[in-house]
This record gives C-alpha cells, structure tokens and sequence, in this order.
C-alpha cells in the first residue's frame, strides 16, 4: 500500500502573516477554513510539491517557531536562493556540509558556497518564517537508483507547469552534458527519463 507524505504542521504565532509570507513565496493557498474563534487552518503549497504545509489556531500544540528541518529540493540551489531572496525571504548563503551529504544540525559544519564537485544532495541553504520555522533547501540534480519509483502516467497541472518542469530539465541536460564531455544525441529521452522521475 502507498503512504505518500501529505501534510507537514508549522506552529505559528500569527496566521495572516504567515500566510502572507508563504503566499509571498509562491506558495498556492489550498484551503483557509475557520470554523469558530478557536479553529482555523490553512493550507498552502510549494510550487511543483505534492505535499503541503498547514498552520492556523488549534492546528498543533507546538511551541510557534520551534520547526527545525522542514525540506524543499530543488535542481538549481543557486537559482533558488536568487528566488528567494527577491522575493523578501531571509535566505542563507549558499553551502555544503563538512561530511559531505546531510548538513549538521545549526550552523555546525557549513563550508561556504555549493558542493565543489556539485554532487547531487550535496549543496544547500536556509531561511527562516516570520516564526522562526526553519526550512532547508537541497540541490537535488539527480536521484539515487531506486529512490523513485514512476508508474503511471506523468502529468503536469498546467502548460506553465510543464514549460518550468522542461526548464529544469534543460538545465540539468546541461550539466549532465558538461560531466560527460560532449553533446548527448539521445537528449529527448533524458529529459523524458528526468522529468518522469521528476514527479
């Protein structure tokens, strides 16, 4: 049986303005129920994610801010935090890890800028909601064997939707060229391959 992550709870102190910022982001505003003065909940969602965050009153006992982890990927760590930063979110600098793959807890054994050698799930940053939530973004450009799984068919839930997924497939294309040396003739089913295992 499938048991897919739908839902992470962040524990704000203030709705709108944690509302405000995510929608700030880019993030789609799913759901904003209120059902009385001691429940409400709200559902946003990052672009390209099937899995959302919720936050409101009476969503979660969490002390707010206390968040320490949350992640996103993304196939450009540098793009993303150019993205970021526009658009007002108080964003890291870029940098790998000490060990070389998950990144510490706190600002333990960050070394500056992305992975040298630019290894897939090796270069990261941070930023920080209002709350103090913090959110970790990771490069991802390419997946383990066997880490996804595409059954089914693929499908995209606009044409802006699909133009970003083959953006994201041409700059990983180009980096995938660049490792190997030499134009790749079978490019199309690369980038099928990729954007398949995309969703």
């Amino acid at each position: 049986m499938d048991m897919k992550l739908e839902i992470v709870v962040l524990p704000v102190s203030d709705v709108d303005r944690a509302k405000n910022f995510y929608q700030s982001l880019g993030w789609r505003e799913d759901a904003d129920v209120t059902t009385g003065p001691d429940f409400r909940v709200v559902q946003l969602t990052p672009p390209g994610s099937a899995c959302s965050v919720i936050f409101g009153i009476g969503v979660t006992s969490a002390v707010p801010g206390s968040a320490d982890g949350p992640q996103l990927v993304v196939t450009d760590i540098e793009a993303a935090r150019a993205d970021l930063a526009s658009r007002g979110a108080p964003v890291s600098d870029v940098f790998h890890d000490t060990g070389g793959v998950y990144h510490h807890a706190g600002a333990t054994g960050r070394v500056p800028g992305p992975d040298p050698d630019r290894l897939s799930y090796c270069s990261w940053l941070s930023f920080t909601d209002p709350d103090g939530n913090t959110w970790f973004v990771q490069e991802v450009t390419t997946r383990q064997p066997g880490r996804v799984v595409t059954s089914g068919p693929v499908a995209y839930a606009s044409a802006a939707d699909l133009a970003e997924a083959l953006r994201r497939a041409a700059a990983a294309h180009g980096r995938h060229e660049e490792q190997i040396g030499q134009a790749d003739p079978n490019w199309p089913d690369w980038y099928a391959q990729y954007m398949a295992d995309e969703r």
